[in-house]
């Protein structure tokens, strides 16, 4: 479910989930800091993305 621009989880009765786990784990994806990779392991990462899409790709085609 959309709250603003955010997914949120909902329990079965429609209520919002709240839970210390889903709590923790969004806390800490903003503790990265974007920063913290060098431009050749961000590189690297790029080519692995770009080499699966390929991969993907071949396979519908067959």
């Amino acid at each position: 479910m959309k709250e603003g621009r955010k997914n949120v989880p909902v329990e079965g009765d429609g209520g919002l989930h709240r839970c210390e786990y889903m709590l923790s784990a969004r806390d800490s994806l903003k503790s990265i800091a974007p920063t913290t990779l060098s431009p050749e392991e961000i590189a690297k990462y790029e080519q692995g993305m770009n080499h699966n899409v390929m991969v993907k790709e071949k396979k519908k085609k067959k």
